[in-house]
Parts: structure tokens; sequence; C-alpha cells
């Protein structure tokens, strides 16, 4: 077989595997990427959330990501957090929040939402975000997203104008 040969022959493996990985169901490849370096889009291709890794112990958060909207400069922070009785995973998205020491009318000020974060499997079900290290969830739900950001900071001219669904599909894996 001569040089050329093969070298296509390699092409097209490499192009049948591509599409067989594009065919592969969303909860086998979110089974394959950790939470902590899985991205998510919204529905109409507006926002992309990329978790990445907690960088501190000593952050009471179990989760860290950036939400973009995208066309738009806005870049929000956020966290989750597992809270007690009831078990639940609270997480905040934050916009131009200051450094250093803030006060409690300072973190009001750049909050952007607050409340439950849920992990949600192609059938639907519910449940609790897991932890970093764990398979990324098939779609995130926050719940009033997309009306909160309407309302907050991250809103209006030269930033966000249209409002993320409540519902995040996973839609790839950061390396």
């Amino acid at each position: 077989m001569s040089g050329e040969h093969k070298a296509t022959k390699r092409k097209g493996l490499a192009a049948i595997v591509i599409a067989a990985l594009s065919c592969a169901p969303v909860s086998a490849i979110a089974a394959e990427c950790k939470q902590a370096s899985a991205i998510y889009g919204d529905r109409d291709g507006a926002y992309e959330l990329r978790f990445s890794p907690t960088t501190s112990e000593a952050m009471t958060s179990t989760h860290q990501f950036k939400l973009s909207a995208l066309k738009s400069p806005v870049v929000m922070n956020g966290y989750v957090m597992s809270s007690d009785d009831p078990e639940r995973t609270m997480g905040m998205v934050m916009f131009n929040c200051p450094d250093g020491d803030v006060t409690g009318a300072d973190l009001d000020a750049c909050m952007v939402w607050q409340g439950f974060v849920y992990r949600a499997s192609a059938s639907g079900g519910l449940d609790n975000l897991r932890s970093g290290d764990s398979p990324a969830a098939e779609k995130i739900v926050f719940p009033g997203l997309g009306p909160a950001i309407r309302q907050s900071s991250a809103w209006g001219d030269g930033k966000a104008k249209v409002a993320p669904w409540d519902v995040l599909n996973f839609k790839g894996c950061a390396q």
C-alpha cells in the first residue's frame, strides 16, 4: 500500500470516528466529562456556562462557573454550594462584584440570581448537582435565571439583550 493511500485511509477513518462521536447520545458524552469541566448552552445559543474546578479549599462552594452572554461583553461569575436540611444545591450568579472585602449591600448590588441548582436527566428527572469529580449532568436547571438576568445590572445597552431559558444543555468538556 502506498504512503498516499495509507494517509487517505487514515483520514477516512478519522472522519468515521468523528461522525460516530457526533452521533453518540449526549448522556454517553456527558458521562465521560467531569462536572468541574462541563460546558453548557441554552436552547437559543445565546448563553454559555463553563464550570471550572474550585480553586481554594477555603471556599465553601462546591462548584464555580462563568456564565457568558454570547455576542456581548457580559461574563457573570457563579458558585454552587450545598445546603442542609433539606440537602439542596444552592447557586448564585453575580456580575461586576467588587474585589476584596465587600459588604452585604455590595453583594446585593451585584447579585444577578440565586436559588436552587438542579441536574436533570434526558428523561426529565431532577436531582442535586453532584460533586465536581462526578460525571457531568446532561442538563442543568437554574429556575428563574432568564427573568433574573432581565432585572439585573447585566441587562441593557452594551450588555445582555437576550434572556436565557432556565435549562442549559451539555455541549462539551473543557480540557
